[in-house]
């Protein structure tokens, strides 16, 4: 039999430091003991622990093959041995017994110790990995602890994340022991141990930091319909207000603008347009655009998401944005492609219907989408005429 001081006490500093439950530590023990009992016998030797985590008391068992002629000491028991452990045994039979023999030796020693060494390092390296699993998608807040090639090297607690140049918000810096806000893109087990990946770019850590500043997204009052980055420059995000009281972009905004301002911040001065959802692809469309003013939009593929917007000659610049930014943005947020016209390009490409000028044409093909609606509507009215009818005819 074999002792091992203090086991509880040792299991327990484990578990509290390093997150690996006690259980693990108790059959890395009892592996440990089995491989250095195999190495000092054969690596084919049948052997069996138990272990009491309570007392510390550690048992080892052999189990061989009752022969009438032992070839193999290290496998096998001739019939006159075994019959001292038990005197029904018979020649064939499997038979377990002790095996007393603490001192395994130098080179034993070190085969239990790697093996203890290993299976903590795999316990712990999945226990970082379930818990990380549950923070994808959401803010977590690590220390900078190195500065290398524009890596940085994040101390997460028990583990550690690199935020590479992609993920960083460009022209933002920081300095080592800063707390650094990250978003938790995925978790990956690779072989040297698990990949963190965290961003400062991607468009959840905008959504997320939202919903971190605004209860009233936290109570569901509120609800984040899409959001769309060009980090560090400008972002777009749509809200829907679930509550006839309550202003969506407003309550978003905060009295003075405090709320979003601590956004602002965060995302080192990135300029944040928050914009009312519509189910109306067109009423969206013309909202993402903002702060343009937009004349028309025009559905010309409704499965294939494609849209013209008419906007007028002077807001033209400033539907596209400066680089394209503006409508760059509004894409990612509605999921529509945008060709963006003016009043004269759309007159050109369309050309004029019957002596009317653009803006008159306009004016038209928006009286004509209210005569469609109209009639739309008429007959959505008949047909329920029509079946009020049919059940007054069969009563």
């Amino acid at each position: 039999m074999i002792v091992i001081d203090n086991l509880m006490q040792v299991a327990n500093q484990i578990e509290t430091e390093r997150g690996v439950n006690k259980a693990v530590l108790f059959s890395a023990v009892e592996q440990a003991l089995v491989a250095a009992c195999k190495k000092k016998l054969s690596e084919e030797a049948n052997v069996r622990c138990e272990l009491n985590p309570e007392t510390g008391e550690a048992k080892l068992f052999v189990t061989k093959t009752v022969v009438k002629e032992v070839l193999d000491e290290n496998l096998e028991i001739s019939l006159a041995e075994a019959k001292k452990y038990n005197s029904s045994v018979k020649v064939d039979e499997e038979l377990e017994m002790a095996y007393n023999s603490p001192d395994f030796g130098r080179t034993a020693a070190q085969t239990a110790k790697q093996v203890i060494v290993q299976r903590l390092r795999e316990a712990e390296k999945d226990s970082v990995f379930n818990e990380f699993q549950h923070k994808i998608g959401q803010i977590i807040t690590g220390t900078v602890q190195r500065i290398e090639n524009k890596n940085y090297l994040i101390n997460l607690g028990r583990t550690e994340a690199v935020l590479t140049p992609k993920d960083q918000i460009q022209g933002e810096y920081f300095q080592v022991k800063e707390k650094v806000k990250l978003y938790v893109v995925d978790i990956l087990k690779e072989a040297r141990g698990n990949y963190i990946h965290v961003s400062r770019t991607h468009p959840g850590l905008l959504e997320q930091l939202f919903k971190i500043e605004i209860p009233e997204i936290q109570d569901g009052i509120i609800e984040i319909k899409s959001v769309a980055r060009d980090p560090g420059k400008r972002a777009k995000i749509a809200v829907k207000s679930n509550s006839p009281t309550i202003g969506a972009v407003g309550t978003c905004v905060g009295q003075m603008g405090n709320r979003i301002q601590t956004i602002i911040k965060e995302l080192g001065n990135e300029k944040i347009d928050v914009l009312e959802w519509d189910s109306s692809p067109k009423a969206f469309i013309a909202n993402a655009l903002k702060p343009a003013k937009i004349s028309q939009v025009i559905i010309d593929n409704e499965a294939e998401r494609i849209a013209t917007v008419v906007v007028p000659n002077d807001q033209l610049s400033l539907a596209i944005g400066k680089q394209g930014v503006n409508v760059r943005l509004s894409v990612k947020l509605t999921g529509w492609k945008l060709d963006i016209l003016s009043e004269d390009e759309y007159g050109k490409r369309t050309g004029s219907e019957k002596g009317l000028s653009i803006v008159e044409k306009i004016k038209l093909s928006k009286a004509q989408e209210k005569a469609e609606e109209a009639a739309l509507a008429e007959m959505e009215a008949e047909k329920s005429e029509e079946a009020v009818v049919s059940e007054e005819t069969e009563a």
